[in-house]
């Protein structure tokens, strides 16, 4: 990638049965065969079959990312609908049950399995992710701590994950819950700069604990591959319009902490207390939710914090792009995620009468539909609070 705040996109995606929407437990060889002859090996297999990921190339303007990432989701839909198959862009499946997954017979994830055991095939979560490169690769880790406050924000704008294995969680994001289960998940822990970072590392590497660093899993990290900084904590976007939103917002202010020393808090083991603290709030009412400011210590409502950072990044975002870059989060905030129309769909449905099997098929149904551009995420604003069990 470039030095100037360049950025890519991966997106996770569930691939269901088209008839029951289910999620698929073997994932035919010829499925990937022809993605990559439409789409290149921009479309790659993950841990568990019925899962497959989206990689973007390096952008600079948001409209090329979301024209890729709409050319990603129909080029691999197409190949779905040929194996009688569908994509869902969530952070967990409505009902699908993670007893009944099977791993993706490759070295590396039989490598992971067999460490994680269990925990491998409960790890059926998808997740949005975004690189931005800097100028200077070696100040990734020092950034890395810096953004950490701010990152509660960006799964508030991304939450999809209400339901796991056919349950109605209470929370807008499950999926972090079922991730921390894993090692190296979460927030990174709080690294005086690179030496320090370096210093883990190796000890991993020689103790025989991981080959290498893509076996950090956290919220945020250095990628390995590629000279960015890795935004993880995001649950899988419904729709691509609210993964290059929350893209840019990242880009911004990863641009702003890299130009400005002062901008956020300086963090250290009560700001990480804080902003876990901050992160599980957000898992279960969103952008509704009440947080701790880290800087202030006081009370502290999600939607003021991130109208806040947009304004406070908005000359960022002007700088290395366009103002309008930072629309996107408007339209979440007046919209909300995907969770609040997923909790919606189901609530409607038992209000109708229909099982909770039959609610359950209709969330499935409306992720499918959203998931490829049919129905959208919202025509109007969705009202606070908008969640029911």
């Amino acid at each position: 990638m470039a030095s100037d705040y360049t950025f890519g996109i991966e997106e996770e995606f569930f691939v269901v049965d088209a008839a029951t929407m289910n999620s698929v437990r073997t994932l035919p060889p010829q499925f990937l065969t022809r993605c990559r002859d439409r789409l290149g090996d921009r479309v790659s297999l993950e841990l568990l079959q019925s899962q497959i990921e989206t990689q973007t190339v390096p952008h600079r303007h948001a409209a090329d990312a979301l024209a890729e990432l709409k050319e990603l989701r129909d080029g691999v839909g197409d190949v779905a609908d040929g194996f009688g198959f569908r994509l869902i862009a969530a952070g967990t499946h409505p009902f699908a049950e993670w007893q009944a997954q099977r791993h993706t017979e490759r070295a590396r994830y039989r490598m992971v399995m067999n460490d994680l055991q269990m925990l491998g095939y409960r790890n059926l979560l998808c997740g949005t992710h975004v690189h931005v490169a800097l100028p200077d690769p070696e100040r990734r880790v020092a950034l890395m701590t810096r953004a950490m406050p701010f990152l509660p924000l960006f799964l508030a704008l991304s939450t999809s994950s209400p339901f796991w294995c056919g349950k109605s969680t209470g929370l807008l994001s499950y999926r972090p819950a079922a991730y921390d289960e894993l090692p190296r998940t979460g927030l990174p822990p709080v690294f005086a700069g690179d030496e320090d970072y370096r210093a883990y590392l190796d000890s991993m590497t020689a103790g025989g604990v991981i080959p290498d660093a893509s076996y950090i899993w956290w919220s945020i990290r250095p990628s390995m591959a590629h000279p960015t900084l890795e935004l993880r904590i995001a649950d899988a976007c419904t729709v691509p319009e609210d993964a290059v939103a929350i893209a840019m917002l990242f880009r911004a202010l990863v641009a702003r902490l890299d130009r400005d020393p002062d901008f956020g808090v300086p963090v250290d083991a009560v700001v990480r207390a804080i902003t876990e603290e901050n992160r599980w709030r957000i898992q279960r009412g969103g952008l509704d939710a009440r947080i701790v400011d880290p800087a202030s210590r006081t009370p502290l409502l999600v939607r003021l914090a991130i109208r806040r950072l947009v304004k406070d990044l908005m000359p960022d975002a002007r700088r290395i792009g366009r103002a309008e870059d930072l629309d996107g989060i408007k339209a979440i905030l007046d919209f909300g995620t995907s969770a609040h129309r997923q909790l919606e769909v189901f609530g409607n449905a038992r209000e109708a009468d229909q099982t909770r099997e039959e609610a359950l098929y209709r969330v499935a149904t409306w992720l499918a539909r959203a998931t490829i551009g049919v129905g959208g995420i919202a025509t109007a604003p969705m009202p606070h609070a908008a969640v029911m069990h």
